[in-house]
């Protein structure tokens, strides 16, 4: 989303951003399988992965940070700088492979971004997040773990699959150009 070199947060950046903040907030906190306070099933955070992929690292890690934040504002969850951390590394991690990605086929790009969400699942869900529950929360690291990976083994090829589907939709033309497309009318 930069346009112009010298000025890389407008105003079109932030309201992308707000957008997807709330998208996640809706899908992380609203539309959300809560189980045992451990595993939660959610698609919240392929809105943090579009918007490192569409906007870039650092809007990535920003959006996922505030949307942690205000998650937990919500929920009424104290803040866990780890869960905190891994809610960046969502938005990070898959924004990283992207310049990598420019002379990459149709097949190629959808092949790096399924292997960056699932860089980023391993690191923020089943590490991270992991770490924050068992050294910040008190829970037992053998009793949550094993859930935790069925937990990533089932959620992770959901993220990968919306995630493509959205960089490859008319909505990735429409963030990072800001080209909306025209109708016909009759």
């Amino acid at each position: 989303m930069q346009k112009n070199n010298n000025q890389y947060w407008n105003v079109t950046t932030i309201v992308y951003m707000a957008l997807l903040v709330a998208l996640n907030l809706v899908m992380s906190r609203v539309l959300v399988i809560d189980i045992a306070g451990v595993y939660r099933i959610t698609v919240g955070p392929v809105a943090i992965i579009m918007a490192g992929l569409w906007l870039g690292p650092v809007c990535g890690g920003v959006c996922g940070m505030t949307a942690d934040i205000i998650g937990c504002f919500m929920k009424g969850y104290a803040v866990n700088p780890l869960i905190t951390l891994a809610a960046v590394l969502w938005g990070v991690i898959p924004a990283l492979i992207k310049p990598q990605m420019a002379g990459w086929t149709r097949k190629g790009k959808i092949i790096g971004i399924s292997v960056s969400v699932a860089v980023s699942a391993v690191l923020s869900s089943l590490i991270v997040t992991t770490a924050g529950l068992v050294w910040i929360l008190g829970y037992n690291f053998y009793a949550i773990f094993p859930g935790r990976v069925v937990q990533f083994l089932i959620m992770t090829p959901i993220y990968c699959v919306l995630s493509n589907l959205l960089y490859f939709s008319p909505l990735t033309n429409i963030v990072m150009n800001g080209a909306i497309p025209r109708t016909r009318r009759a």
